[in-house]
């Protein structure tokens, strides 16, 4: 037999194997069991959340353990000024999400392609963008959030390393979004369990190894998330069909990019808010000192990893409805948001109580100072217990956002949860100036936009018989 068709059949059977694998990622969001089909899709969503989270979590405990409490606090000041710079631009890829995913359920191929090839381009120009943003205003940022004199310049070096990284963040996180429309949930979770451990190694060789505290863990983190954006794009370069990465053809189509503009902006808008107010939290707990910034910051990041579990359902509501509502099973979409409702409540209950009643082992995993833990259970205290509210509040706006009611869970986060805690500091913790005050906006703040986001969802589903 000539070799050339030896070789063809091999590059056949290659192919055919890897769509076979490909197939089996994806999970079918139209038929089958909800109840199965939305938990399959959470646990990867939830686990590559956590390991996204192990980026930031491992670069705050190797310097809390190995480069002091200062530099701990250094890292950790930085939080919610990098979830503004990158959140902002982050809610496109929202906008990528929904409008993927109900052209999926469409099954209109051509217009998936090009929200393939812009959804890419989109994410590499943020990138650009959001670094040299980034690089400019983080002095004026940091001094504005009452960071201290101690560690500003060190927060500084932090957050410009971080920011080299952007567009590579961009890019993961839009592809991960097509794949996530597609129904595949796993290949993300492969890639960042990967980088994961290569962010872990760098950090313990350029912290302990070479003393680059700050800057060491930046930089294992800017490498990972390099990383991580070549493997994505690596994999969809080798799909076939709709979606199927051309990077010669990488243009922006007019059409698909205002489409997802109309979801993406006000997501990116509510993003921006969210993470200003947070800004002002911040900026109210700086007021404290060092030894608080430490102990809330490492906190945070713990609270992090619940909040993956419970944004993941906001995940599911965005995929499962786009998809149902692309293919016309509108009449799906109120069982969608009752299982979503259920996981997000008892992932956040459970996971609240557990990490609260392992608050302190938890915390001494980033410092060993008595002064920084206290201070992060004070703020474990007043969060984790009830933050089963935030999940529920999350996958009610999922499902909006898949219906494509983008705009309105904006205005309502925004007023609801954002305006409220801005009052919140200005006036109460004013009067009463304690952390325990200051945290109590966050719980109140969940209550008030979930029922807000439930009375929009009632006056949606009068307007359309088929989700009665």
């Amino acid at each position: 037999m000539p070799r050339q068709i030896v070789m063809a059949r091999c590059r056949k059977r290659r192919e055919s194997q890897s769509e076979g694998k490909m197939k089996r990622a994806e999970i079918d969001m139209l038929g089958g069991s909800l109840t199965k089909n939305i938990f399959r899709f959470t646990i990867p969503v939830i686990l590559t959340g956590v390991l996204q989270l192990l980026f930031n979590a491992c670069d705050m405990a190797v310097v809390g353990q190995f480069a002091g409490s200062s530099a701990l606090a250094a890292v950790g000041a930085t939080t919610y000024l990098t979830n503004l710079l990158v959140n902002t631009f982050l809610g496109l890829s929202i906008g990528v999400n929904v409008i993927a995913a109900q052209y999926v359920g469409a099954k209109n191929q051509e217009q998936l392609k090009k929200t393939v090839n812009t959804a890419i381009t989109v994410s590499l120009l943020s990138g650009i963008l959001l670094a040299v943003i980034g690089i400019c205003v983080s002095r004026i940022c940091l001094i504005y959030m009452n960071t201290p004199d101690n560690i500003i310049d060190q927060s500084l070096l932090y957050i410009r390393i971080y920011c080299l990284g952007s567009p590579a963040i961009m890019v993961y996180n839009f592809g991960a979004a097509i794949l996530r429309a597609q129904g595949n949930t796993k290949q993300p979770l492969f890639y960042l369990a990967c980088t994961g451990v290569i962010n872990v190694i760098l950090n313990l060789i350029l912290v302990i190894g070479f003393h680059l505290d700050v800057a060491g863990v930046a930089i294992a983190t800017l490498v990972s998330q390099v990383v991580s954006a070549i493997l994505v794009i690596r994999y969809l370069v080798r799909q076939k069909g709709a979606f199927h990465l051309d990077i010669r053809k990488l243009r922006i189509d007019k059409t698909i990019l205002g489409r997802i503009l109309r979801v993406g902006i006000p997501a990116g808008l509510n993003n921006t808010v969210f993470s200003i107010s947070n800004m002002q939290i911040q900026s109210s707990i700086n007021l404290f000192g060092s030894a608080a910034i430490a102990g809330c910051s490492a906190a945070t990041s713990i609270e992090g990893f619940v909040y993956a579990a419970t944004n993941s359902m906001h995940q599911a509501g965005i995929n499962f409805t786009g998809q149902n509502v692309g293919a016309g099973r509108r009449d799906r979409v109120p069982k969608i948001l009752r299982l979503c409702l259920l996981y997000a409540g008892l992932f956040g209950l459970v996971l609240g109580f557990a990490v609260y009643g392992l608050g302190r082992p938890l915390l001494s995993l980033y410092t060993h100072e008595t002064a920084d833990i206290e201070y992060g259970m004070i703020r474990m205290a007043v969060l984790m217990l009830p933050y089963f509210l935030c999940g529920i509040m999350e996958a009610v706006a999922g499902v909006l956002r898949g219906l494509g009611y983008s705009v309105m869970p904006t205005v309502v986060t925004l007023v609801g949860a954002c305006g409220f805690r801005i009052i919140w500091i200005q006036t109460i913790f004013k009067t009463w100036t304690s952390l325990e005050v200051l945290f109590l906006s966050f719980p109140i703040s969940w209550v008030l936009t979930t029922i807000a986001h439930f009375i929009f969802y009632l006056v949606v589903t009068k307007k359309d018989r088929n989700m009665l």
